[in-house]
């Protein structure tokens, strides 16, 4: 039996293809914090490729391809339809598990890195944007709600996709920058880093970020989210003292 089991092992080291590179990262902060004067920020992350004596030669050289996802969600996608002269909306679509943010970047376009089927199967690009199977296949003009819901989001610099995103400082060092808007959620965001060469993911590489709001926002978020009762019957109370205020400030004797 213990003979059956090392030769196992053996067969197994022996056919497991040997990781010839790995990817190392540090992002510049992991932690963004949201005051009410916050209008948006930058952050770097560095890599390299480390190699050691078994790598071969690539010929084309390495790609890199970082996905930066924030915290899921339900997103609604509502579709306007003009009814009796008066835009309304009509039919709509949530999507259950979507991301609020997204930002694809690379070194170059996607599709010169690796093939379409790849980049679904390791959920790359704007895969990551759940796929909803809508009723009767509706679309509003030629965009379905999944390419509305990118649409939009991409306009609000939520969802960003750059094929000139990463930058090779040597052919084994990179660098991303990272975009966060002015109303980017709070929450835990995820940043994924691939390392591409010859149509094939060679390695990866994980880490994560926090955005987190602090100050009063941060106060009345928290108030308002375990203290329920109590904030609702304190701003009930201020909303009357407000009006009370305001009936003898203005009133006409």
């Amino acid at each position: 039996m213990k003979r059956y089991a090392a030769l196992t092992l053996a067969f197994v080291l022996a056919t497991s293809p040997a990781a010839a590179e790995r990817l190392i990262t540090s992002l510049s902060s992991h932690q963004v914090l949201v005051s009410s004067s916050f209008t948006g920020t930058e952050l770097v992350l560095f890599g390299a490729i480390e190699r050691d004596s078994a790598t071969v030669s690539r010929k084309g050289g390495y790609d890199i391809i970082v996905t930066v996802s924030g915290p899921r969600e339900a997103l609604v996608v509502r579709r306007k339809d003009r009814v009796v002269g008066i835009w309304t909306n009509a039919e709509s679509n949530t999507f259950l598990d979507a991301p609020t943010y997204l930002a694809v970047l690379s070194n170059k376009p996607l599709d010169e890195i690796a093939p379409a089927e790849m980049l679904r199967r390791l959920d790359i690009g704007m895969n990551v944007v759940p796929r909803m199977h809508v009723a009767a296949g509706i679309e509003s003009g030629e965009e379905t709600f999944r390419d509305a819901l990118i649409r939009l989001r991409k306009e609000r610099h939520l969802y960003i996709e750059d094929p000139a995103g990463v930058t090779f400082i040597t052919p084994t060092l990179f660098r991303a920058t990272i975009r966060l808007p002015a109303e980017s959620p709070v929450g835990i965001y995820d940043v994924d880093v691939r390392l591409f060469a010859d149509n094939t993911n060679l390695a990866r590489a994980s880490s994560a970020l926090e955005v987190v709001k602090v100050g009063i926002e941060q106060f009345i978020v928290t108030a308002a989210r375990d203290h329920g009762i109590l904030y609702g019957l304190f701003t009930t109370l201020m909303a009357l003292m407000t009006g009370w205020f305001a009936s003898i400030v203005f009133r006409r004797d």
